[in-house]
Formats: C-alpha cells, structure tokens, sequence
C-alpha cells in the first residue's frame, strides 16, 4: 500500500460524497419535475451517481478497515465527517437552478473521472473509467438544457441567469487545490486539479456561448470548505432526511 494511505481514502470519500450529496438531491425532484421525462431522466442521473458513490465508499472501507462498509460511511457519519463540496448541498431551487448546479458540477466530475481513467492506482482507474461512461451522458444533458434554457425565450434566459448567480460562488472549493490532492497528483494517483480546473472553464465557456450567457469572473474565496467539512446549513437538513432510517433502526435488515 502507498505511503498516501490516509490521503487517499479521504480522496475517496471526497469523491463518494459528491456523488452521493448530488444523487440525494436530485432524488427530492421525484414527483416535482417538470415532465415526466425530465423526472425520469434526472432520476436515472442520481441512480448512476448513488452506484458510483457506493463504488468509491467501498474502497474506502477496505482501506479504513475499521470494520465500517459503504452503508455505514453514508449513513452513520455526521456532517463534518463528509467530504463533498458546497455545490451539491445547496437546494435545488427552480429547474434553472438546478440545471445550473448540475452543469457546473458534471463539467468537473467529467474532466475529475477523465483525469482519473490514467490513474496510476488499478482500482480507482477502474471505477472512473466505469463511472465516466455515466458522466459524458450527464454533461452532454445538463449543457444542453443550458443551452435551451438561456438561448430561449426571455424568461428562460432570465431564469438561467438568476440560477447561475445563485450557485456560481461555491464553485470556489469545487476547483480549488489542497495539500492532498497535490500529494497524491504528483504520485500519480489523484487528477491534478489545476489542469481540471482549467479543462472545467473551457467548457463552461464554451457551453456559455452557445447558450449566449455571460461568464461570470471565477468565484472567490469562500470561507466554508466542504473538503474540510465546513459545510453549509443545508447538508445538515439533508443528512437527517437521508440518514433518519439508519439512525432510527441501526444494523436493520429487510
């Protein structure tokens, strides 16, 4: 096992978070959709996100080797135990935000699993390359109902303006870099996040400018950093929605 155990399996539960946070807010659109095929559709997206999650969370588990299993480390931890960035916490609001949310997120998960496809770690290559099959549907998706939205009629366009400003600021700790990531890029293991962030502009821009929307200036600092578990109020009052059975009836069987 390499030297960057211990970052590695926080890089993990990073990458479980995202993804579980993101699948267990797109569940709260079921009944809520606009369409029905938008329902459907966003339903299938945060399937393919809570099966990469679980995915992540049981190889942290066997590196942790404390006894826990990928039920356990979505279910039984607090919010300052998890990982994910402030993006996908926050409430998913009209479709324009939550389209907005979904785009700024699928652009870097995209670019993160492309990166991490060459990682140099068999296991994690292995789930990426899996889990970016999954993600180059979800971007091509959420970048075309930005598209449609803002190059639509004036209150669409207006909607998607107002959903980009609403989420545009956590996209902070969403492309920043922190010793852990560094460590393990320069091993070889984890993406390097300078060149994601850099690959993640691209596409906003260009997805932007098909949908005649304005780039906004890149967000500053923020001083909550969900990869440090600073997190926003609204993970909490996720977490207990998601989490009440578990906590409730502990160990239950069905």
């Amino acid at each position: 096992m390499t030297d960057n155990k211990n970052d590695l399996i926080e890089y993990l539960l990073r990458l479980g978070d995202n993804a579980m946070i993101n699948g267990q807010r797109l569940c709260e659109w079921c009944g809520r959709a606009p369409a029905l095929e938008e329902e459907m559709a966003l339903m299938n997206v945060g399937l393919d996100l809570v099966g990469q999650a679980r995915n992540w969370y049981e190889y942290a588990a066997e590196l942790l080797a404390d006894g826990r299993d990928a039920d356990q480390l979505a279910f039984r931890r607090d919010e300052r135990a998890y990982r994910n960035t402030l993006l996908v916490e926050q409430p998913n609001g009209d479709y324009a935000v939550t389209t907005a949310k979904l785009f700024l997120f699928d652009a870097w998960h995209f670019h993160t699993l492309s990166a991490l496809s060459a990682s140099s770690d068999e296991r994690i290559a292995a789930i990426a390359a899996k889990g970016l099959k999954e993600v180059t549907y979800h971007l091509r998706r959420s970048g075309e109902w930005v598209e449609r939205l803002g190059d639509g009629t004036e209150q669409s366009r207006q909607r998607m303006l107002a959903g980009i400003d609403e989420v545009w600021r956590f996209t902070f700790d969403l492309l920043s870099s922190d010793e852990i990531q560094q460590r393990l890029a320069a091993a070889g293991i984890g993406a390097d996040a300078t060149a994601v962030a850099a690959a993640w502009q691209a596409t906003v821009e260009q997805v932007f400018e098909r949908a005649s929307l304005p780039v906004p200036q890149p967000a500053s600092y923020f001083y909550l950093d969900g990869k440090r578990g600073l997190h926003t109020e609204h993970l909490g009052i996720l977490l207990a929605e998601m989490q009440f059975l578990q906590r409730a009836y502990p160990d239950a069987t069905w």
